[in-house]
């Protein structure tokens, strides 16, 4: 059975100093989605800003209309909080991100959200074939970490650093973003979702006209640990148990060898072994293997009660005999496309 779904978009854009930014980045935005089949909104999210930001997002909001959301954070959070904030904030059954340095291209939008929607994806993401930023600090460290990403995920993505994505939102919202983690929302999603229903598509990638960039070559080792973090939840979420007991058992097999030859040298050779460095380190590995293995049993604990007291399986399903697939249909504020019947209802 074929239903017609009923689509809206809701732009996300977390900005951080970037005043001179925000009225040219409008208005592209507007001239972008004007011709979209869908009503928009775009909220745009002051992340803590020092200088005139906030100003011109309320002079963005006067001149275009308050289908032009903000949200002003209390102090600078990071991007990923700002992201997380504009997520929750938003009402659409479909998200884009961008950034707001006018890097990336709104007018690439409405072609990622036609790919979501005509090929049924739950993400298309930017790829910056043709990047413009600076080699050795930016392009190298990228194809690099990329690189790394996409074999310890297994989602392949070209470009993770790209901000320009578009998602299906039910999908989205089940993902929460913490510390920097807005660089693997593709590896965060694949545990929602299948990476089947993940894609990439190129798109343009400018200089950018103001400002400074907010990153630097000391991302490389947070982009590190977060990858060490994204790599557990992938692979042993709802099994944490399996995680630690393999860490466990390999110490205890190591220690457990040791304590074996040393009992063959003690007991049959009759040498001495109380002070080979071979007693402490195996006492040791066999040690820290009880204590992975314990810490294994409770985090697993730890996870079914997790799962129990907020009475959420450990699965999402896609589409059932129970359900026509269809999207919810939001009726809030919105941009109403130029030609359409529905009239615009503002807060």
């Amino acid at each position: 059975m074929t239903t017609t779904q009923k689509h809206t978009i809701s732009i996300v854009i977390p900005v951080y100093n970037e005043e001179d930014s925000i009225l040219p980045m409008v208005e592209e935005v507007t001239l972008a989605m004007e011709n979209s089949p869908y009503p928009w909104e775009l909220i745009m999210v002051n992340d803590g800003s020092s200088d005139h930001t906030l100003e011109h997002i309320l002079i963005a909001r006067e001149t275009y209309g308050n289908h032009i959301r903000y949200i002003s954070l209390q102090r600078n959070f990071g991007q990923t909080a700002a992201m997380q904030a504009g997520i929750d904030a938003t009402r659409g059954t479909i998200i884009a991100t961008l950034d707001g340095d006018l890097q990336n291209d709104p007018a690439d939008i409405p072609r990622l959200v036609r790919r979501l929607v005509d090929e049924d994806m739950d993400l298309v993401a930017g790829w910056r074939k043709n990047r413009q930023d600076g080699l050795w600090l930016r392009k190298v460290p990228s194809w690099i970490a990329n690189r790394l990403i996409r074999r310890i995920t297994g989602v392949e993505i070209h470009d993770y650093g790209c901000t320009l994505k578009v998602f299906r939102a039910r999908i989205l919202r089940e993902i929460r973003l913490y510390g920097e983690m807005h660089r693997f929302i593709p590896a965060w999603l694949a545990t929602q979702t299948s990476p089947r229903r993940i894609c990439e598509e190129i798109v343009n990638h400018r200089a950018r006209p103001y400002g400074e960039s907010k990153y630097g070559i000391s991302r490389i080792y947070r982009v590190l640990l977060d990858l060490l973090s994204v790599y557990y939840f992938l692979q042993y979420r709802s099994r944490p148990g399996h995680f630690f007991g393999r860490i466990g058992l390999l110490f205890g097999t190591v220690g457990g060898m040791g304590l074996g030859y040393l009992g063959f040298v003690k007991l049959i050779l009759g040498e001495n072994i109380g002070t080979r460095p071979l007693l402490m380190i195996s006492i040791l590995l066999v040690i820290m293997s009880v204590q992975f293995l314990t810490t294994g049993v409770m985090s697993e604990v730890l996870v079914r009660t997790y799962h129990e007291s907020r009475g959420k399986p450990a699965y999402l399903v896609h589409i059932s005999s129970e359900s026509d697939g269809s999207e919810n249909d939001i009726s809030t504020i919105w941009k109403i496309p130029q030609g359409s019947a529905q009239p615009s209802i503002e807060s």
